[in-house]
């Protein structure tokens, strides 16, 4: 086993850093809502990893299904099928309404987003896709072109036909009502008015998350994903909707987009899916499927349809279905919702608590009045949650400061938020006084 010293030294010298950076720790194994580090630290894990571990770390469940799948069946040929798959399709579409009844299962939420993207593009035999301008949906092709919160400088143009529309920010809202609110009507109006002005006609999807959490765990307001609908509807656009981080109970629903009465043309699932392995989603009507199939519709990937992840995926909705996660997010969600409401009061640079079930977001500023925010405050507050034993991962954007993604792992206890809140606390308070 390589020194402390020697890892160091050799992950320096040998990783391509891709993004931020490393967090200061070496972490041995994980267990539950917590990582274990080499030096004997236990970190309580507010983010479920990636945002993907909704069932908490090394689940029972999952580690007996991946020990039982890869000694039996691991990976076929692509053309090929195997029961797990055939369960997940029909399981998943039981989970949903009509008419959501066919799935393609890849790996990974950027890949799910290319498949989506490609479909409305074969369907529609349009090619202009619309995105939130804080949107993420992957760092490939496609996806990365309708992810306008970070990464487009220094790669050259993307594909022609992408147009980003604002976001609707309660918080720091662009168009306002009279006594200062989101008039997010107007903003909606305006947002499309600007995509008409610079369309060619060929307008063939909008992809949206239906909680935006790269982009600071913003949730547009009741009936704005109703009201974008209709604006597809008009143009002949689909809509597919992004559910990666908020899929499969996160939210306190099964799907967060149940909240607005509207069904997506596409759903897309990846990161929850898994619950920390990589499995992902299509799911769009039999009516699309068809149109897609016979104007030859081709995502031919080297792991589409593999029978591992897909029984790990059936071993989620056990899970997730017998131990009734949907009712047990939104009843912890409460509680953690109350816990940064509290934390708002006591700290001055709390300047907003958003969010839904376990998807909580905490926007930090330096002053109420102005909204200004501080990516100092937030790198601070990041590092001595760390230091007191918890992990946290803070959005940095652009002239906004920074907000906090919270997002533990549905398994988590009472007792556990508790101490996470008691650790975040700490931090806030230590931070500002400092």
């Amino acid at each position: 086993m390589t020194t402390t010293e020697q890892f160091w030294s050799d992950a320096e010298r040998h990783l391509v850093r891709y993004g931020g950076t490393f967090t200061p720790e070496i972490i041995e194994r994980a267990a539950g809502s917590y990582v274990h580090t080499a030096d004997g630290r236990r970190i309580l894990d507010f983010t479920s990893g990636q945002m993907s571990a909704i069932l908490g770390h090394c689940h029972p469940a999952i580690v007996a299904t991946v020990q039982r799948q890869i000694a039996g069946l691991d990976h076929l040929f692509s053309g090929m099928l195997s029961r797990p798959v055939v369960d997940l399709a029909r399981r998943l579409a039981g989970t949903l309404p009509a008419p959501l009844d066919k799935v393609l299962l890849l790996t990974t939420g950027a890949e799910s987003n290319e498949a989506a993207i490609r479909m409305a593009k074969l369907v529609t035999g349009k090619h202009e896709i619309v995105a939130f301008a804080r949107s993420w949906h992957g760092m490939t092709g496609a996806a990365a072109a309708a992810t306008y919160s970070a990464g487009h400088q220094g790669y050259g143009p993307t594909a022609p036909g992408n147009f980003a529309i604002p976001t609707p920010n309660a918080y720091r809202p662009d168009f306002t009502t009279p006594d200062g609110g989101l008039d997010w009507r107007r903003q909606l109006d305006h947002g499309f008015a600007m995509v008409d002005a610079q369309s060619s006609g060929s307008l063939a999807a909008c992809l949206v998350e239906p909680i935006l959490s790269s982009g600071g765990v913003i949730e547009p307001p009741p009936g704005y994903l109703a009201a974008l609908a209709d604006k597809c509807r008009e143009r002949g656009m689909l809509l597919i909707v992004d559910e990666a981080q908020t899929g499969l109970c996160r939210t306190g629903t099964w799907y967060a987009f149940e909240r607005d009465g509207i069904v997506p043309d596409i759903l897309t699932l990846s990161k929850t899916l898994g619950a920390g392995l990589p499995l992902a989603a299509v799911v769009t009507s039999a009516e699309i499927e068809q149109r897609a199939h016979e104007r030859g519709y081709l995502f031919y990937t080297t792991h589409v349809s593999d029978p591992l992840v897909a029984a790990v995926g059936n071993t989620v909705l056990d899970v997730l279905q017998e131990e009734k996660l949907d009712l047990r997010a939104r009843e912890l969600g409460g509680f953690l919702r109350a816990g940064l409401l509290q934390i708002q009061q006591r700290h001055h640079v709390v300047g907003d608590v958003r969010g839904r079930g376990l998807m909580q977001g905490v926007e930090l500023v330096v002053d109420r009045d102005t909204k200004q925010g501080s990516d100092v405050l937030g790198a601070q507050v990041t590092r001595r949650c760390l230091e007191l034993g918890l992990h946290m991962n803070v959005v940095q954007l652009k002239g906004m400061g920074g907000t906090f993604r919270i997002a533990p792992p549905l398994t988590a206890t009472q007792e556990e938020l508790a101490l996470g809140l008691e650790m975040l606390d700490q931090a806030i308070g230590e931070a500002a006084a400092g």
